[in-house]
């Protein structure tokens, strides 16, 4: 019944494409025209990747702190690093190139040493700002006493206009928090700030270094987009070139180019109709959907040139590519889409979305494929002999040969190779590290990178740690015993050798101390007691109210702010000192009387990294049990099972070995390798079954004839996939993003594995379990039907 009711189906879906052909032309045409209209709706990410729930307690306390404060990220710092700068012509243009920026609308205000503050007290009671720089013109004379006096006694600015060991000075841009996360934040770092920089480096000499999270996230996503293309051009060539090696036809390499583009349209069509963000991961789809629809492609070409070559008849040819490789096609892409789709289950909005675009993409380009290619053959002569040469090569039948030898001859070899790979993978997963870094898989090869460094050695960091104090009263911030405890704490973040100075109210209130008496810099402390009432007193009637660091305390006087700024930290690492310092809020912040929470774009990234990272057996499994279903249902065996999975599971085993020797650490990126592959290298695993089954009905259940006459006929097809698959995703390695080379390496080197597995365990496994197989019970219902050659055609 099942057998019927396959053939008749797939018959009539032959039946149906031949004889609807034009109008199938015409919808696909329609609907590629309606997605592209959706191509306008795409927009780029303009914040970092959240790789947590929503509801995660972590995002709950980021989302609190936000509440109170605002974005965090919405300062940019320029750095310089050259002694002339205090010298009359550049100091001007320094002092120039900051007012210019502040003009612009974006910005809230800057922050330089030619419009520093300075904290004076008043004849009367209260203090007011002055200007710290007091000349219009600048001399040699005058700018020496201006160093002199702000490395010595203004230590306000220590750490956030000098750098702690005095060599360099910066500038700080603080951008309007409600446009960080917008296109405008973009169009003013690309299009105003970045001329306007380098145009000071032009005049000067001087090289600037500029840095902070807005500029980081706009050059890093601006590296994304220029990618896009790069990758499309680079799979397109790739993919084309190795499928004209193979075909030798100009026109089979043409029509699959077709097929692939117009699914790369879909692609951006659906993530437009979607109104998703291209993220590092959405803009791998479009590549990926060339790398996976070449081999849907590869089948379906050279199942027809075969049938060509076999009897000559175009129509009957046509309509066996159809009903035979249709069929297993379709179940090879839906478990590559089941590896995909598991990451809709994992609770992260960007994985999610990563894994609905590229499961909807993956059975489309096989629709695409199974649609677009039979049909445009159809209205194409029969191929010619020059056209079928490439399948009687030489060098793919030595080959072909040499697996059969292998599998015939050398079982126990392959056994003990796969055993030693085995284990050594198992020693090298035990040296996998987790990472952790919001800044690893950013470019290196860029300025914005170099300027990541530079602040981190000068400045002691650069990815903001924000520290929210709770102090549960109103104006309770202002209190002195709280003053001493965010400053106690203040002191403990200091002696972090990853943290930069922290900055809170305690500063200002420093700040007011020193200034009380006459600006010197050894009364830069907290007020004790006896002088708390008066200098506090003395504060409130100031005008004093800067910008810089209104946001400190919220609006009620309750919550307290405490900013660091962290160095890339290893995660074992982040993981003890984050131990540490929730042991010393503890101590210095008594429970009962405060709520301390860390958070910050820093932490949350390194919680989504091991939130992924325990999410990532879960993936894995989930791909694993679906594709087992899938396999259950074609081949209603548990033993089938059990063999098909084998061969697929050892390839993982070894790239995590290999991660762990090579030094790969386990980051957000490289938790993708596992899923995709699955999902792509079961398919040589289904094409190898479906045509073992057929063999085996057609010599009566002989286990080794069977063997050998479905490695002879799929192996060549499979090498090909693989062969495309291999150097298509190679092509990822030409990136500038860490995560994504690793990305491209490793599912590389894990599909070229599984191929070898493919080709010779899953056959030798066969062999092995010869007789508890070797029955007709075992596969004598299978869902999937692959007509045989003697079937009774269908008239198209």
């Amino acid at each position: 019944m099942n057998k019927l009711f396959s053939i008749g189906f797939w018959s009539w879906v032959a039946r149906f494409i031949l004889r609807n052909r034009t109008w199938i032309l015409i919808v696909i045409a329609a609907i590629t025209v309606m997605l592209a209209l959706q191509w306008k709706n795409m927009r780029f990410t303009y914040t970092e990747a959240n790789l947590l729930p929503d509801d995660h307690p972590i995002n709950l306390e980021y989302d609190q702190f936000l509440s109170h404060f605002g974005e965090e990220g919405n300062l940019i710092v320029m750095g310089v690093k050259d002694s002339t700068i205090f010298t009359p012509e550049k100091f001007k243009a320094w002092n120039q190139l900051s007012k210019d920026i502040g003009k612009f609308k974006e910005v809230e205000l800057t922050l330089s040493v030619g419009n520093l503050k300075k904290l004076e007290k008043k004849d009367s009671t209260g203090f007011e700002l002055v200007p710290f720089i007091r000349d219009s013109v600048f001399t040699d004379a005058n700018l020496a006493v201006y160093k002199d006096e702000l490395f010595n006694n203004l230590p306000f600015y220590d750490g956030l206009i000098y750098s702690p060991d005095k060599q360099s000075i910066r500038s700080a841009i603080y951008m309007k928090k409600n446009i960080v996360n917008t296109a405008e934040r973009k169009d003013f770092v690309i299009k105003d700030l970045i001329p306007l920089i380098k145009k000071f480096e032009a005049e000067t000499g001087i090289t600037v270094y500029t840095s902070g999270m807005p500029y980081i996230r706009t050059l890093n996503s601006q590296s994304i987009i220029d990618e896009i293309g790069l990758f499309i051009g680079a799979a397109l060539f790739v993919t084309s070139l190795i499928f004209f090696f193979f075909f030798r036809s100009l026109r089979a390499t043409f029509i699959s180019m077709i097929t692939v583009i117009i699914g790369v349209m879909w692609a951006f069509g659906f993530l437009g109709l979607m109104h998703y963000e291209i993220t590092v991961l959405t803009a791998l789809i479009p590549p990926l959907i060339i790398v996976i629809g070449i081999p849907n492609c590869i089948f379906l070409i050279n199942k027809y040139q075969q049938e060509i070559k076999l009897h000559g008849n175009q129509a009957k040819s046509l309509q066996r590519v159809i009903a035979k490789v249709g069929n297993a096609t379709l179940m090879t892409n839906l478990t590559t889409a089941s590896g995909f789709a598991t990451f809709i289950l994992v609770k992260s909005e960007l994985l999610s979305e990563f894994g609905i675009v590229a499961s909807i993409n993956i059975v489309a380009i096989f629709l695409l494929s199974l649609l677009i290619i039979p049909i445009i053959y159809s209205y194409m002569p029969v191929p010619k002999d020059k056209h079928l040469k490439h399948l009687n090569k030489r060098w793919i039948n030595k080959f072909v040969n040499w697996i059969e030898r292998m599998v015939r001859e050398r079982r126990i070899t392959i056994y003990i190779v796969a055993v030693l790979l085995l284990c050594t993978s198992i020693i090298g997963i035990f040296n996998i590290k987790i990472s952790g870094s919001l800044i690893e898989d950013m470019p290196k090869n860029t300025g914005f990178f170099d300027d990541i460094r530079f602040f981190e050695k000068e400045y002691e960091g650069i990815m903001p740690l924000e520290i929210m104090v709770d102090t549960k009263k109103k104006k309770g911030v202002m209190s002195l015993s709280t003053l001493k405890r965010i400053d106690e704490l203040q002191d403990h973040i200091k002696e972090i050798p990853e943290f930069a100075k922290p900055i809170s109210v305690v500063e200002l209130v420093k700040y007011s101390k020193q200034a009380y008496y006459n600006g010197n810099p050894e009364y830069y402390q907290l007020p004790n007691s006896q002088e708390k009432n008066f200098i506090l007193s003395y504060a409130k009637n100031s005008n004093t109210n800067t910008n810089l660091l209104s946001s400190y305390v919220d609006s009620t006087g309750q919550f307290a702010r405490i900013t660091t700024f962290m160095k890339d930290t290893e995660p074992d690492r982040f993981e003890r000192i984050e131990e540490d310092l929730h042991k010393e809020i503890n101590k210095v912040f008594p429970p009962e009387r405060y709520n301390v929470s860390v958070t910050g774009k820093a932490l949350v990234f390194q919680k989504g990294t091991h939130y992924l990272v325990n999410n990532l057996i879960l993936s894995l499994s989930l791909a694993i049990f679906l594709i087992a279903l899938f396999m259950a249902w074609m081949f209603r065996s548990f033993k089938m099972i059990v063999i098909s999975l084998i061969p697929n599971l050892l390839p993982l085993i070894i790239t995590a070995g290999v991660m762990g020797f090579v030094g790969v650490p386990i980051k957000p990126s490289t938790i993708l390798v596992f899923s995709i592959a699955f999902g792509i290298s079961v398919d040589d695993t289904i094409h190898f079954l479906a045509k073992y089954r057929q063999e085996l009905i057609a010599n009566n259940w002989k286990i080794k004839k069977s063997v050998f006459a479905a490695l002879r006929e799929t192996a060549v097809s499979m090498f090909y996939t693989s062969i495309v698959l291999f150097f298509g995703f190679s092509v990822f390695t030409i990136s500038s993003f860490g995560g994504t080379v690793a990305l491209g390496a490793l599912v590389s080197i894990t599909l070229l594995f599984a191929m070898l597995s493919n080709l010779l365990l899953l056959p030798t496994l066969l062999l092995s379990l010869e007789r508890s197989i070797a029955n007709k019970e075992t596969m004598k219902k299978p869902a999937i039907e692959i007509l045989s050659n003697d079937e009774e055609e269908v008239d198209i």
